[in-house]
């Protein structure tokens, strides 16, 4: 006996729609269960985590904080995963973006002028996109799995930062702490307003989205994304390059990975230090797929997926929780998404000797 999977012949546009909501309310669900287990009061637990936060001013700057970088990193994997190319290291290009764009403020900290911002911003970029290109070249060059490339490049990322902060550039006035010098004022992103620590890094994270989901909608560079993503041989046929895609998504992925890298160290951190992302490259995977990899969408499912920091931040000290419960709710909310999505869109069939095949209707 064995599990297959049919493709329904016709699926709901309803339930294909309400996808994410279910896995949401089925997520808080067993968010509430996890709490009564930890002896915490369930509805009492889930206000802190997911009322409490949206309450202060300051919270929901702080929520736009954490969005930032999961918005950007989120909208350039929607691009590859629509086209069928599975980026799985936008950390490590969100690493490097933060280590290339902080090369200026780090190696020339007595260089003030307005220019130094921008640059920062463009090689953070470059960084990531670059980062990006060598899962890229790997698969068209090798034709090797750009899942276990990008993902085992997180790594070489992280310990790379780990050398830099320790290493060649310790800030030799920081008491022997494995940090660099501080951002000079010239290379600190602004905040938007003056009631919060929101910087310009969610305005970015919003032009990034609206101008993708346009792409998406209104250009040709958008309907080579899709049609090479549900046939790459319907692709081909059209004229379309699936290897010209691969370098195209993974660039532009990398390149809005770097950015939200640079963006969350010259906003929020000020300088470079070993741990500077609590996880937003992994993270965005999910909030793509929440956001049913539709840029727009994102913008919602970021500032949902952002919450679960905030409210896990809470939690921490008004439930005394590990920190650890935020990362439930995240892996909760995924294995959810992909749940629903894959119950709506396929039957699963029960496959018996002699051929005779029993149906499950889910």
């Amino acid at each position: 006996m064995r599990i297959e999977l049919e493709k329904r012949a016709r699926v709901s546009t309803l339930f294909s729609i309400i996808s994410p909501l279910l896995a949401l309310l089925l997520t808080l669900v067993f968010g509430a269960v996890m709490f009564w287990f930890l002896g915490k009061p369930p509805l009492g637990s889930l206000y802190v985590y997911f009322i409490e936060p949206l309450l202060e001013v300051w919270s929901l700057h702080e929520l736009a904080v954490k969005a930032a970088p999961l918005i950007l990193i989120a909208v350039g994997l929607s691009i590859c995963y629509r086209s069928n190319n599975w980026n799985i290291g936008a950390e490590g290009q969100f690493t490097i973006g933060a280590i290339t764009g902080s090369i200026l403020p780090v190696l020339y900290p007595e260089w003030h002028s307005w220019a130094i911002l921008p640059l920062m911003m463009i090689m953070g970029m470059i960084g990531g996109a670059a980062y990006a290109a060598i899962p890229a070249l790997l698969k068209t060059r090798f034709n090797t799995n750009e899942i276990l490339t990008s993902l085992m490049l997180v790594y070489i990322a992280g310990l790379f930062l780990d050398w830099l902060v320790r290493g060649p550039w310790r800030d030799p006035k920081g008491y022997n702490f494995p940090v660099t010098k501080s951002f000079q004022v010239e290379a600190v992103l602004p905040e938007i307003l003056d009631s919060g620590r929101a910087h310009w890094a969610f305005i970015f994270a919003l032009v990034a989205a609206v101008a993708l989901w346009f792409m998406m909608r209104f250009m040709l560079k958008g309907f080579q994304v899709s049609v090479l993503g549900q046939s790459e041989r319907a692709g081909r046929f059209a004229g379309f390059s699936a290897r010209r895609m691969v370098w195209f998504s993974m660039l532009l992925s990398g390149a809005l990975a770097g950015l939200a890298g640079i963006s969350e160290v010259s906003g929020s951190i000020g300088h470079l230090q070993p741990a500077i992302s609590p996880g937003y490259g992994f993270t965005a995977i999910i909030v793509a797929f929440l956001g049913r990899l539709n840029p727009l969408g994102i913008i919602a499912s970021g500032l949902v997926l952002a919450l679960t920091y905030l409210g896990g931040e809470a939690a921490q000290v008004a439930l005394e929780i590990s920190d650890k419960a935020a990362r439930v709710f995240q892996g909760m909310l995924l294995f959810f998404v992909l749940s629903c999505d894959t119950l709506i869109h396929y039957r699963i069939r029960l496959v018996l000797a002699g051929n005779q095949t029993k149906e499950v209707k889910a």
